[in-house]
């Protein structure tokens, strides 16, 4: 029996259920689009890191005092490092899509026979290829300077790839909603700064007034913050499983709500 040659319709897939070349190739461009520029891009977070460390254990560190039973200087650092990957997990995708809409070259990813999830995933494959090598970089220099073994070294590495996650799928969102590099610094300096600052980065929340202390409870990137903190030094403020469950939810969500923006086109097709 001959084979079936029907022609195939226009702008039907030719790829099946994913086109993993173009996926491969997105997913390729996000991650050299970062390491072209590595000194900015992967040094510099982790030379700033090093900076805030330093400066606050010379400020107050000897006179702090012990933290969650450890110095207040190791109790720090896992913070800042976390703090580091989900601003750089939010800059790579955010800034991504910015410049092209900004640019006009959009259309070049937008063109291609890519669902809005392939879209998604190679865009998040950037963010979580930056923030991952942030953080070991980071991690490495922690274990070097202060001698410190990270305690659960795979549920650190899961914090940090579900932040990536998060803030990489929020980068999205933002970035898809702004349309010029303002509003984008806005959107950065008044929602992604303030979570990360608020969040126990640098104290722990069962210090704060029970009012501040139930809405750090509320903010998603406490729980990756506590969360890489149990990895690393082995205690926390919360319950690493519930850490673990708020996360994955929060980035379940915000990586759908990215996933409706890139599939329906909303501010990016005219």
């Amino acid at each position: 029996m001959p084979r079936d040659t029907a022609p195939i319709a226009l702008g039907e897939r030719r790829f099946g259920q994913v086109n993993w070349l173009g996926l491969a190739t997105l997913a390729r461009r996000e991650i050299t689009r970062f390491l072209v520029v590595w000194t900015q891009t992967l040094m510099a977070p982790m030379v700033t890191a090093a900076l805030f460390l330093m400066i606050f254990n010379i400020a107050i560190g000897p006179s702090r005092g012990e933290v969650m039973g450890v110095p207040f200087i190791v109790f720090l650092a896992p913070g800042i490092m976390m703090m580091t990957v989900i601003q750089n997990a939010f800059a790579n995708t955010s800034s991504s899509i910015v410049i092209t809409k900004v640019q006009g070259n959009i259309v070049d990813t937008l063109m291609p026979p890519l669902s809005g999830l392939e879209i998604l995933l190679g865009y998040l494959a950037g963010a979580v290829a930056r923030g991952v090598l942030v953080a070991l970089g980071i991690g490495t220099g922690i274990m070097l300077v202060l001698g410190v073994v990270p305690q659960h070294p795979m549920i650190a590495l899961i914090f940090v790839v579900l932040g990536a996650l998060f803030l990489g799928a929020l980068g999205i969102v933002a970035g898809v909603f702004a349309e010029k590099f303002d509003q984008m610094a806005a959107i950065t300096n008044f929602i992604v700064t303030p979570l990360a600052f608020l969040s126990g980065t640098f104290y722990s929340v069962e210090a704060l007034p029970p009012v501040l202390r139930v809405a750090s409870h509320l903010n998603p990137v406490f729980y990756l913050i506590d969360g890489v903190r149990f990895g690393v030094i082995g205690t926390s403020d919360s319950s690493p499983f519930l850490g673990l469950a708020v996360c994955s939810v929060s980035s379940f969500a915000i990586g759908l709500l990215a996933w409706v923006m890139l599939r329906s086109g909303y501010r990016l097709k005219s």
